[in-house]
């Protein structure tokens, strides 16, 4: 059997989703260690990240049962989720790289004004205060700040402005490859349901 064949399609799809599964474990995991050694203290970053993973892995699981039992309705649902997240994910990534520098700060300010959760992460992890102005009065988790000399400490928004560019090429670069990782499995998926298997009867329906 030739590669390209009903075998070799099969073996594709589903290293492919066995690849899957093993990211959604890891964020899974990534995400659990985070919570549990108090690194992530928002339960909305939390959630997010678990609900991403499971999602992926329901949509692996639906994936691997189709290629290796060759079934055409589990095959069929699978290719349009995952072209509908290959089209949102290839649009977050090329807004991600094509983001300037003022439209990160205003996403990034938005993003800090809604949860004090989230502040007190990033002004204990990046040893910040604030983002556009540290606080004299207020409450600030990093360890360089003092009521007294509040001026020590330097603002958030500086901090993050200096790792957000790299952070979204990153972010960015991954999810392309992702994205044409998935329309790869959109079109192996295509491809498996029109291939006959060799061991059916040769005039069964496909």
């Amino acid at each position: 059997m030739v590669c390209g064949g009903f075998v070799c399609t099969k073996n594709a799809l589903s290293a492919l989703n066995v690849l899957y599964v093993l990211v959604s474990l890891l964020l899974i995991g990534v995400a659990a260690w985070g919570k549990w050694f108090d690194l992530v203290s928002s339960f909305r970053v939390v959630a997010g990240v678990v609900s991403v993973g499971i999602f992926l892995f329901l949509v692996a699981i639906v994936g691997l049962c189709g290629a290796l039992k060759h079934h055409q309705v589990l095959l069929f649902f699978y290719m349009i989720i995952l072209f509908t997240v290959f089209v949102m994910q290839f649009a977050v990534s090329c807004a991600c790289l094509a983001l300037n520098k003022e439209q990160q700060n205003q996403l990034l300010e938005v993003g800090w004004n809604k949860s004090e959760t989230t502040q007190r992460d990033v002004e204990k992890t990046l040893n910040c205060c604030g983002f556009s102005s540290v606080p004299i009065n207020g409450s600030c988790a990093a360890s360089c700040y003092k009521p007294v000399t509040p001026s020590a400490c330097d603002t958030c928004s500086n901090t993050i402005q200096q790792i957000a560019g790299e952070v979204l090429r990153f972010v960015g670069g991954i999810g392309l490859f992702f994205s044409f990782s998935e329309i790869l499995g959109v079109w192996l998926a295509h491809r498996y349901r029109n291939l006959k298997d060799p061991r059916s009867n040769p005039g069964a329906f496909l």
